[in-house]
């Protein structure tokens, strides 16, 4: 049995006055135009500026809005942030309220699409068929099983809908069932912190045993007697450098450390190899790793280490019969999996080489046969290869010529059928059993579309646009209803992510129909900086590479508009986290081409973050962006794209930019300060909004029909801005 069957979970849903912060009066002192949106509107907040000066690399940088940092946090109880962001709230919710049926409206179609009573499809793991089900109406998934054999009762095992009960926020992180099937851990977050709570629970009798496990940031995995669990605690910056081992039934306070990671810039991970014989440990950041196995019948036995770590390079482990199986870049950036004896874990033999053409993302292995995952031309391929003759393509073929595809939930070692999920911009998501031995798809679950659905009246592209270095095509996904003039008069909506090596998938989504269906083309740009065309093609992104990634997106925008999708001021634009960042940048650097803008939780204030070490993911970021702290020429180079610092004296468009006021990963802070230095700075008045979730973290509000308000209320916003009927 495997650990984690986390991916069941897949069923598709669409995740008072002021005391001194701001002074009504302040604006003016700014500049002539006041900030409002409408006569209608109360003045925009405006952030006091409070004097504030870092130096480094002989560079004097200028803050007047670092005060938005609450020392506490990350407890943020200081009055006049929290009154700040409050009025933020306050007038957000004002600008929104006159397109309040336009939310409905929006929210209503979009919930009209999902299927409210859904379930998952069964999955066999060993003597159990596990899924989970959404009931009509409900925000959260409960989970079930019952007897592989036919003969039992169906039972609940974990009820998200009760748990959530009363609280603004609650997130199942982690469900891991024991490997004789009695006993489960699963840990919780319940105020967006991704501090997790981990407990268990006797699946024989539904009774809670007295073992609570607070702050939690890892897996929960199960040793081979069924007695133990093994996860991480997150340290006092909000990292997991530890594995620790917990006996059921002792004190929390007696667990044996079993790793301590001495690099502040690694995280660390726990696994199990798919036979179950090995714990994998995991440490490494964003470029390098190093992996440990210990037997899961003996935790408490000196770890064995597979290879040690090399700067640059990285690989993941598992195991069939004594051989290990290794993924690695060390060849080629485009991975190998090689091949070593339990012996002798550090000599690595080539199975599958490294392919300029082919881009392996992924390796699975069970009893019989083994799983290559991989991308050419960014084309997602799964190949069933055997032992024997593992360069021999085992290749399934998919019905259309672009899409998305890969293995699903297989949590058996030994499988007749592989679990598959399948879908494209105009094909909902489409669960399929492939048969090993017919080599034939089963179809057994397409999503299903309550109000109606035709995918017929929707057309799919990919194009290629030209880069400014006139090199380098940039490819772009596109969705948009049939007869779409190619006049430049449509609007569009434009997406991109463009960090980690993190694809954005052209897969389905019900939520962007409520633009597509008011005319809109829907368009992902598969920028540098993710890894759509390869490994080569996220680090052409990262670290002194970074400004590849706006640039590409500024130019699939220019692409599109001399093609005749769009037109310049026609275009909204879209971006999270990291891809928040990318929306900062190309607002400072082309504010001319969009006539909206959506920033969730952006990553903008990038010198400030990466200069921190105590902030949680600042360490293991060094490598994605490089280290401003030690080396000059990084810092100068985040200084020179930093959204924060770049914001100048010009026009910017309409823009949303939300936050979560618990988010570990973008400090609502950044974000905060991004606003008020663009309400400070800029020479126009257009829309410029903030809105805060206070009780909640990275992914904005949980449950499906809260998270998908918010989605209402950000197309509402895009529309408006754009005038686009209603």
């Amino acid at each position: 049995m495997r650990a984690i069957w986390m991916f069941l979970a897949a069923i598709t849903t669409p995740l008072v006055a002021a005391s001194g912060a701001f002074a009504p009066t302040a604006l003016a002192q700014e500049k002539e135009i006041p900030l409002t949106d409408s006569p209608a509107l109360p003045a925009a907040p405006v952030a006091d500026k409070r004097p504030h000066e870092s130096t480094l690399h002989g560079k004097t940088l200028s803050d007047p809005y670092f005060w938005l940092r609450d020392p506490s946090y990350p407890v943020v109880d200081d009055a006049d942030i929290l009154d700040y962001v409050r009025q933020e709230n306050a007038y957000f919710d004002a600008a929104m309220k006159p397109h309040a049926q336009l939310v409905e409206t929006l929210f209503q179609e979009m919930k009209g699409r999902i299927k409210e009573a859904d379930s998952s499809v069964p999955q066999k793991d060993g003597d159990w068929l596990y899924w989970v089900e959404y009931e009509e109406g409900a925000e959260y998934k409960k989970w079930y099983r019952k007897p592989a054999s036919g003969a039992g009762e169906t039972q609940l095992i974990l009820d998200e809908v009760a748990m959530a009960e009363g609280k603004d926020y609650f997130r199942l992180a982690e469900l891991s069932i024991s490997p004789d099937g009695r006993l489960m851990a699963y840990s919780f977050d319940d105020n967006g912190s991704e501090r997790f709570e981990a407990r268990i629970r006797s699946l024989d009798t539904g009774e809670l045993l007295p073992d609570v496990i607070p702050g939690t940031l890892s897996s929960l995995v199960w040793t081979a007697g069924n007695d133990a669990i093994l996860y991480g605690l997150a340290n006092e910056n909000w990292r997991t450098d530890n594995v620790r081992l917990h006996k059921l039934g002792t004190s929390v306070a007696d667990d044996k450390l079993l790793y301590k990671e001495p690099d502040i810039g690694f995280g660390v991970g726990i696994g199990k190899t798919a036979a179950d014989n090995y714990i994998v440990i995991a440490t490494g950041d964003n470029e390098t790793s190093e992996v440990y196995l210990l037997p899961a019948d003996n935790p408490e036995a000196p770890m064995q280490l597979v290879s040690a770590r090399q700067k640059g390079r990285e690989y993941s482990v598992d195991e069939r019969d004594g051989t290990l199986y290794i993924l690695t870049n060390d060849e080629h950036p485009n991975f190998r999996v090689a091949t070593a004896s339990i012996e002798a874990p550090g000599t690595w033999k080539t199975l599958i080489p490294g392919s300029d053409h082919s881009y392996i993302t992924g390796f699975s292995v069970f009893r019989d046969y083994f799983v290559l995952e991989s991308r050419e031309d960014g084309l997602d391929q799964v190949d069933v290869r055997q032992y024997d003759a593992p360069l021999t393509p085992g290749r399934i073929a998919f019905p259309e010529a672009t899409y998305v595809a890969g293995l699903g939930d297989n949590p058996e070692y030994h499988q007749d059928k592989l679990r598959l999920d399948y879908e494209s911009m105009v094909t909902p998501d489409t669960v399929y059993d492939f048969n090993i031995a017919t080599g034939k798809l089963e179809t057994l679950k397409v999503q299903e579309i309550p109000s109606g659905y035709d995918a017929t009246q929707y057309v799919t592209e990919w194009v290629n646009l030209p880069s400014r270095d006139g090199t380098t095509m940039i490819p772009a996904s596109l969705v948009y209803k049939k007869g779409t003039k190619r006049d430049g008069s449509a609007p569009m909506h434009l997406y991109a992510y463009g960090s980690y090596g993190y694809r954005i998938a052209p897969g389905f989504s019900t939520t962007r129909l409520s633009l597509v269906d008011r005319g809109m083309i829907y368009a992902i740009a598969h920028v540098r900086g993710g890894d759509d065309l390869g490994r080569a093609w996220y680090l052409a992104g990262k670290t002194d590479h970074r400004k590849n990634t706006f640039n590409d997106f500024i130019d699939v925008a220019k692409g599109l508009i001399a093609k005749g999708y769009t037109s310049a001021g026609k275009i909204s634009i879209e971006g999270r986290s990291a891809g928040g960042q990318v929306m900062g940048a190309v607002t400072n650097e082309a504010p001319e081409l969009w006539g909206a803008v959506l920033a969730g939780v952006p990553f903008v204030d990038v010198i400030n973050t990466m200069v921190d070490e105590t902030l949680p993911l600042t360490p293991g970021e060094w490598p994605e962006w490089g280290n401003p702290v030690t080396d000059k020429a990084a810092f100068d180079y985040m200084l020179s794209y930093s959204p924060y610092d770049n914001v100048t004296a010009k026009s910017y468009p309409p823009m949303l930019v939300s936050a979560g006021l618990n988010d570990p990963r973008v400090t609502y802070w950044e974000p905060a300060k991004w606003v008020a230095r663009l309400r400070a700075t800029r020479t126009n008045d257009a829309t410029l909004l903030l809105r805060t979730n206070m009780g909640a973290g990275h992914a904005g509000k949980s449950g499906r029909w809260g998270s998908l308000h918010e989605d209402a209320e950000e197309f509402a916003f895009v529309l408006t801005q754009l005038g686009v009927e209603k």
